[in-house]
């Protein structure tokens, strides 16, 4: 039988790159699919060519000696039967997948069956969370803490065989992992139902982790924390997660902090927040007084005369240490004036405070009352 053209059966030239010859593939499957032709055995046909062609020209090897010379790629099938295994599930997954029923997920879920099985996978992440005091949070501090993860099995050396043994490619499907059945001019491909998609069988599993390859154990993990950090903050730490599965790479740890309550200041964002007690002579007359700050000592703030209780006052960076993602510098301290008022005078405070309501005009004379917001 004479061997046909490929480039020509894929309307593409000889020297067209992978993409041209994907694109045309497309093209043309589209156009001669048996959905999109039903009772057209000349689309049928020419279906099962076009499939075949792909299959030779969109593999390099294949595409090498096909062009070297004159080789029977049909088989005994002859070139109007097409492959006995499909040529790219995923090509047919996404051509298919919106157009012709359910058949771009019977394909769709055949890829994922042929390519996933044993493919390496990233370990789990794994969150925990650690208490801080006030003070560790503020500064930073470097803690260790308890996390639990799946690590490979130090018996088996995460093969999941037992020790003077090794996994043997399954008999089945001779490693791929994946099974072939025959659906008219298609196969679809399943998990191998031997070995669950694996490619292998263990026939001595390992005692330690039980042909897992991966046993349970709490590994103490040293974490930084960064000066300022906040209730509910995330530190991200690579790699200390689960070991992967198939020589994938481990997943990372996320440390969530807790940090005790200040009884003096209450966090703000990157602010501090507290309450500064005065006098109402403080307020009245304006002063100078030392307010706390978080880190230990104090810093002066001046009242101006007429300071309300209530008011706020901000001293820049005096606040909590921002981390390097919010700009490195600090927050501010929020103060926060609270005036009070002495509930027993002495003789010679309370004649002041008489003269001072006489000044005033104020009837503060015991008994008598005046009415709210009058001069």
């Amino acid at each position: 039988m004479e061997r046909p053209d490929l480039y020509k059966v894929l309307e593409v030239s000889k020297g067209a790159s992978q993409e041209e010859i994907r694109r045309s593939y497309r093209r043309l499957a589209r156009k001669y699919h048996p959905d999109a032709n039903p009772g057209d055995k000349d689309a049928e046909e020419r279906f099962k060519g076009i499939q075949h062609a792909y299959e030779i020209l969109s593999n390099p090897e294949k595409r090498r000696e096909y062009d070297e010379g004159p080789r029977n790629f049909f088989g005994s099938q002859g070139a109007g039967q097409g492959p006995t295994q499909s040529a790219n599930f995923e090509d047919l997954s996404d051509l298919f997948g919106g157009g012709f029923g359910n058949l771009g997920d019977i394909f769709g879920r055949a890829s994922t069956a042929s390519t996933t099985t044993r493919t390496p996978t990233k370990g789990e992440d794994v969150t925990v969370s650690v208490k801080l005091k006030f003070k560790d949070a503020l500064e930073g501090v470097t803690t260790r803490v308890g996390v639990p993860v799946e690590e490979s099995c130090g018996e088996c050396r995460g093969t999941g065989a037992a020790p003077g043994t090794a996994p043997r490619t399954c008999p089945e499907c001779g490693g791929r992992g994946v099974q072939s059945r025959d659906q008219g001019f298609f196969a679809l491909s399943t998990p191998c139902s031997r070995c669950g998609g694996e490619g292998r069988i263990i026939e001595k599993p390992c005692s330690v982790c039980g042909g897992n390859g991966r046993i349970r154990s709490t590994r103490q993990v040293k974490v930084r924390i960064p000066a300022g950090a906040r209730d509910g903050m995330r530190v991200r730490v690579p790699g200390r997660g689960s070991a992967g599965k198939k020589g994938g790479p481990a997943g990372d740890l996320y440390v969530v902090t807790r940090v005790e309550e200040h009884p003096v200041f209450k966090r703000r964002g990157d602010d501090f927040v507290v309450e500064v007690p005065v006098s109402f002579v403080e307020a009245a007359l304006g002063a100078q007084i030392e307010v706390p700050r978080p880190e230990g000592g104090t810093v002066k703030l001046r009242l101006p005369a007429g300071t309300q209780d209530g008011k706020q006052f901000k001293v820049r960076g005096a606040g909590a240490p921002k981390t390097r993602a919010n700009g490195g510098e600090r927050g501010d301290l929020i103060v926060r004036v609270g005036v009070v008022v002495p509930k027993k005078l002495k003789r010679r405070e309370r004649e002041i405070l008489e003269a001072l309501a006489e000044e005033r005009d104020e009837d503060v004379r015991e008994g008598l009352f005046r009415k709210v917001g009058s001069s």
